[in-house]
This record gives C-alpha cells, sequence and structure tokens, in this order.
C-alpha cells in the first residue's frame, strides 16, 4: 500500500479534530482527518447537540403545563417519547453532514477507520482490522476525545444503568430515576427526565451539586430543583447496587446515614478519561497523566511533531474549549505571529438545565484564593421586566470585579437563557473591560441583558432597580 503525504494529519473529527483541519487548510497546508466512527465526534453526535434538542422538548412540556398562566388552555397533553427521541437524532446526524461538507468544501481529506502512530510522523489507518492506508506528516494533531468514566459496579449495561448514549435513546420514559454525579452532564440529564415527568433523584459526593461553580450558584441552583420536585443528595456516595427484573436498588451514605433507593433506571455521570488508548503512543516521548495527555500552552507534546488537543487533554471538557485549542495548535504550527496560549479563565461554561447556568472567569472562592481584593454584585431576575414578561421571574447574576484595578475577574448567571448572554461577559474578559468600560454600555431595553449591567453597577453601590 502506497503512503499518502500531508503537512498535517489530524486523528479525531470532533469539533477540535475538524476544526483544525479546516484551519490548517484556510493556512494553505495539505490536511487530512481521520475518524473512526462519526465527524462531529462525541459533541455532535452523542453530546451538546443531541442533548439540547432533548431539553427543548422538555422545555415545550415545561411549558405547556403552565399554558394558563399564558391565558391558553389544552386538554390531554402529552409527548411521544420515540418521536422526541427521533427528532434529537435527526438534529444530530443533519450536523454530522454539515461537517463533512465543510472538510470536503476545504479539501480536506478524510479517512474513515482508526488511527495509530506506528513512527516517526506515520499513522497507519485500518477499518474492522484491514488497513486503509499509511499516512505520513511532519505534524499529527492527535484529536481522540474522551468517554464515560466507568465506576467499579456500576458499569453501564444499556439497560437498567445507563450512560449518556443510552440516556439519550430512552425505549421508553422511566418513572423514577437516579443520577450519579452532579456535574453538567448529570444535571442536565436530571433536568431533561424532570421534566419529562419522571421522579429524580441526584446524587453528589462532593459537598454542592454543580461543584465548578460559584457557591451561590450551585446553592441558587438547587434550591430551584428541590422546588421543581428533584430530590438532591450531596456528600453522599453510592456503596451498593442490586439489579432487579426491571429496577435497581442503590445503596447511600450520608451524613453517616445508609438508604436504600429503587428506581426504574440509573444513569452514571461520574466524568470522564481521555481516549489514549490504541493510538500508538507506547515508546513515544507523550506523556499521559490520569488517562490525559500533557501538553504546553501550544498542544506540543513530549514527541516532537505529535500534538493534542480537546477532551484528550483535560478539563474544562468543552467542545468550544477544543476548538479554540485546534486553532492555536495550527496557527503555531503555521508559525502565525500573534498566536498566544489558552487562557482558562476566559472559556466561557454552561449547563443547559432548567434553570441554565452560565459562567465565566473566577469563582468568588477562587479569585480570593488568588489574593485580590473584590467589589461583587449580584441582580436578581425577579428585578426585571422582560423576565417576568416571559414568566421567567427565577435567576440571578453576579459579578467579581478587582477592587484595586477594576478588571472584571468573573461572571456567574443562572436564570432564563444565560447560556446566551454569557458571551457579552467573556468578550469583556478577553478585552479585559474594567468595571468603567461595561457600566458605559448601553443595554437594550426590555431585555435579560440588563441584569447583566445592573450586577456591574451593583457591585459599586449604583444599582437602580434594586
Amino acid at each position: 500500500m502506497a503512503e499518502q503525504s500531508f503537512d498535517l494529519i489530524v486523528l479525531g473529527g470532533g469539533p477540535g479534530g475538524y476544526v483544525a483541519a479546516i484551519r490548517a487548510a484556510q493556512l494553505g497546508m495539505k490536511a487530512a482527518v481521520v475518524e473512526r466512527e462519526h465527524l462531529g465526534g462525541i459533541c455532535l453526535n452523542w453530546g451538546c447537540i443531541p442533548t439540547k434538542a432533548l431539553l427543548r422538548s422538555a422545555e415545550i412540556n415545561h411549558l405547556l403545563h403552565h399554558l394558563p398562566e399564558f391565558g391558553f388552555a389544552a386538554d390531554n397533553v402529552r409527548f411521544d417519547l420515540a418521536r422526541v427521541v427521533t427528532r434529537s437524532r435527526a438534529v444530530a446526524k443533519q450536523l454530522s453532514s454539515g461537517v463533512g461538507h465543510l472538510l470536503k468544501k476545504n479539501k480536506v481529506t478524510v479517512f474513515d477507520g482508526a488511527g495509530k502512530l506506528v513512527g516517526k510522523h506515520t499513522l497507519a489507518v485500518e477499518k474492522s482490522g484491514k488497513p486503509v492506508a499509511t499516512l505520513k506528516a511532519p505534524h499529527i494533531i492527535l484529536a481522540t476525545g474522551a468517554r464515560a468514566r466507568q465506576l467499579p459496579g456500576l458499569e453501564a449495561d444499556g439497560k437498567l444503568i445507563w450512560s449518556y448514549k443510552e440516556a439519550m435513546v430512552p425505549p421508553a420514559m422511566p418513572q423514577s430515576l437516579l443520577v450519579i454525579g452532579s456535574g453538567a452532564i448529570g444535571v442536565e440529564f436530571a433536568s431533561f427526565y424532570l421534566n419529562m415527568g419522571a421522579k429524580v433523584t441526584v446524587v453528589e459526593v462532593l459537598d454542592r451539586i454543580l461543584p465548578v461553580e460559584d457557591a451561590e450558584i450551585s446553592a441558587f441552583a438547587r434550591k430551584a430543583f428541590e422546588k421543581q420536585g428533584m430530590t438532591i443528595l450531596t456528600g453522599a456516595q453510592v456503596k451498593g447496587v442490586r439489579k432487579g427484573a426491571d429496577s435497581v436498588s442503590v445503596q447511600i451514605e450520608a451524613g453517616g446515614k445508609s438508604q436504600e433507593i429503587t428506581v426504574d433506571r440509573v444513569i452514571s455521570a461520574v466524568g470522564i478519561v481521555g481516549n489514549v488508548e490504541g493510538i500508538g503512543l507506547e515508546g513515544t516521548g507523550v506523556v499521559v497523566e490520569k488517562t490525559h495527555v500533557v501538553i504546553d500552552g501550544y498542544g506540543r507534546t513530549g514527541e516532537a511533531g505529535v500534538y493534542a488537543i480537546g477532551d484528550l487533554v483535560g478539563a474544562p471538557w468543552l467542545a468550544h474549549k477544543a476548538s479554540h485549542e485546534a486553532v492555536i495548535c495550527v496557527e503555531a504550527i503555521a508559525g502565525q505571529n500573534d498566536v498566544h496560549p489558552l487562557d482558562w479563565s476566559r472559556i466561557p461554561g454552561c449547563t443547559y438545565c432548567r434553570p441554565q447556568v452560565a459562567s465565566v472567569g473566577y469563582t468568588e472562592a477562587r479569585a480570593r484564593e488568588a489574593g485580590y481584593e473584590l467589589k461583587i454584585g449580584h441582580f436578581p431576575f425577579i428585578g426585571n421586566g422582560k423576565a417576568i414578561a416571559m414568566g421567567e421571574p427565577e435567576g440571578m447574576v453576579k459579578t467579581i470585579f478587582d477592587a484595586k484595578t477594576g478588571e472584571l475577574l468573573g461572571a456567574h448567571m443562572i436564570g432564563a437563557e444565560v447560556t446566551e448572554m454569557i458571551q457579552g461577559y467573556t468578550i469583556a474578559r478577553t478585552l479585559e473591560a474594567t468595571e468603567a468600560d461595561l457600566m458605559h454600555s448601553i443595554f437594550p431595553h426590555p431585555t435579560v441583558s440588563e441584569t447583566m449591567h445592573e450586577a456591574v453597577l451593583d457591585a459599586y453601590g449604583r444599582a437602580i432597580h434594586f
């Protein structure tokens, strides 16, 4: 089999991989992508996109059961779960096809198969155990992503214990559900199933849910979820699992007390591990720590000519972080002069539960640990006309400023559409905006974004509407 040569090869076609290939093509490189399953990766096919389609259905179901509040009435409101799932899968398929079109448009060669490093600057591709191609390039980017972490005794079996994949394509709506883990993935599934009518319990080993968020936001979210009927157990550990014919009994220990909860299904959402196996890292200078590849600020590994990006290199496990790393890595390879390492504090995080959660920059605790003197502002959605008019008065915005310089250090939001609004604060972080810049910005009225302005004003004792 003849070797094929490229300037750059990307192993993995997810939001890091395909973006890296397209950016390389834009910079005049001959690029290739090797993908063993679906273009678009986990995010597009089994993560970010299809879950948002499911959550949209859950939002509609919630609204349909509150029609009288808006002056409407409907009888026998119900849903067809199969059609809900089918729509979610169709959305993912449409976008996956779109990625293929983008790669073709940019003249990126796509190889269908699994790739493995087999020597300096060489990648072997095979499909179903049969060789497909041998590729050579001076630059190889690893973008193989990650997969769900499996806990001993809680391994997903596809029937009673679900990973995120099974949770996205339920054959029937469970009446009761236990979600283990309260990060973004766990909370989003908990919110979906709760709003579709299931009885949901969330178990978190740490002392609060959404542990990477600011403590005030976590507390607000817990109160909101419990008001909706969700049961939340924090500081809790799963001590045992007993499977029945069509149910699961889970032994949980919290606060020195033990209880058994029996549910129809369990969703395990306890983190992810990097896909470092089977890609030929043995005998190379690539360093792996805690299942993730170690890189510098430009994606370079310990092996010359080998780079890594995205979930493979660790937290935060976000598609937009992977895409940004891809651009940084490729532009550094191309010798661009204005390339800067990724600044984690400028990466926004979004959780699409109800109410939504979004943040960027330092939490209050982290800012204090870093030695900053702070000015902190808050503004509740109940003080915002648009939020009340929408029937979404439950929410809050929190801003954190450096008291000495006025720099916006962090922003934290919970409420309707905050995942769309957070980008305003993200731009402010990128531009190193101060409180004066934000105070002097004009926010349109009536919009929920006015809460962002008021939270800035409040940090300096100038809030108008609260």
